[in-house]
């Protein structure tokens, strides 16, 4: 009988032991994440919904509630000045805008609404302000110039 040299043993034992062995010393598989939590919704998706359906009272009781909860919102502040001037009440809307402004002074619908207020008001000098400070911020083709600046031309203004 010839004898099988003890190196092509081992292997063979090695091979034939590597798959029971790896099977108890694998960590089992990670178990799957929860996906992550959402932020909670504050209410301003519904808020915007109801701006853009001009349901403006409505969108003013929500972009209050979401003002409370975030009142650094310039968004929701600049719709809810937005959603007043829409109303008429023209006072308010001021107040709303400035505030918004205040925390980011380059908001440019804050600062289109605005002017698009001071056209409402008879404050000429005052709406070409705003384009002019809009032309500084995002230049004469944004959305936001282009807007304000044909309804101070609409308005008899030079733009």
């Amino acid at each position: 009988m010839k004898s099988i040299p003890f190196l092509a043993i081992a292997l063979a034992a090695a091979a034939l032991s590597a798959p029971v062995l790896g099977m108890g010393s694998q960590d089992p598989a990670p178990a799957p994440k929860p996906p992550a939590a959402k932020p909670a919704d504050s209410g301003y998706s519904e808020a915007e919904r109801a701006v853009k359906a001009k349901q403006y009272e409505d969108a003013i009781k929500k972009l209050e509630q979401v003002v409370t909860k975030e009142p650094r919102n310039v968004d929701a502040l600049n719709y809810l000045a937005y959603s007043h001037r829409e109303l008429g009440r023209y006072d308010i809307s001021l107040g709303w805008y400035q505030k918004a402004l205040a925390i980011n002074a380059n908001h440019r619908g804050a600062n289109e609404y605005l002017g698009q207020l001071y056209l409402k008001t008879g404050k000429m000098k005052e709406a070409q302000a705003q384009l002019a400070k809009l032309q500084k911020i995002c230049g004469r083709g944004c959305e936001e110039y282009e807007s304000l600046r044909s309804a101070i031309a609409k308005a008899g203004g030079r733009s």
